[in-house]
């Protein structure tokens, strides 16, 4: 868990960075590091993989310090670099995955309230046993607010496949929160007997 730092800290630890510090490239990661790993987390297929993302994202933070406004929010730079650095590992990982024609995009949009009945860690789970392609497009466009027309730009994909991806995330959610929910009647209706 990262230690409580001030602002001015944080302003300090960027600066010790900008100097190529190493205590302070140290005291920044452990800092942001759960905030970027809950970012990687729902991009990635398990942990090691998400690891790998973050730990990419920090080298590029490392390499980039420089170019970093001390004017704007660096949560937010930062937020950014992890985005991307997990969308170009997905496209380095996925990029012979086949693409779906706007028409077979699927425009059935449901809400599905039982999400409110599962807890984070219960839902990152199920975020993480989706296919890669779909779980990019939906944290692309449910988490992060992107586009189709910009998510299908990052990730060199035609609209309609991002769509597609979308509504196919959201079925295949669907299904896993049912799925969920079930099992965990099961077990308290075991537990009654």
């Amino acid at each position: 868990m990262a230690s409580q730092v001030n602002p001015i800290e944080v302003d300090k630890l960027i600066e010790g960075c900008r100097k190529g510090r190493l205590k302070d490239q140290e005291g920044l990661y452990k800092h942001f590091y759960g905030y970027a790993m809950g970012i990687c987390l729902r991009y990635a297929k398990s942990r090691d993989e998400a690891s790998e993302v973050l730990n990419d994202a920090f080298l590029k933070v490392f390499n980039k310090i420089a170019m970093y406004d001390n004017t704007k929010l660096f949560k937010a730079w930062l937020r950014r670099i992890v985005v991307n650095t997990a969308i170009d590992y997905y496209r380095k990982e996925h990029k012979y995955d086949n693409h779906v024609p706007i028409e077979k995009a699927n425009k059935e949009e449901n809400d599905f309230d039982a999400i409110d009945q599962l807890n984070t860690e219960d839902i990152l789970k199920l975020l993480q046993e989706l296919p890669p392609h779909y779980r990019v497009v939906f944290n692309l466009y449910e988490i992060e607010g992107y586009s189709h027309d910009e998510i299908g730009e990052m990730l060199k994909i035609p609209v309609g496949t991002s769509k597609s991806h979308l509504s196919r995330a959201k079925q295949r959610l669907r299904a896993l929160v049912s799925e969920q929910l079930y099992a965990k009647a099961v077990k308290v209706q075991g537990s009654n007997f």
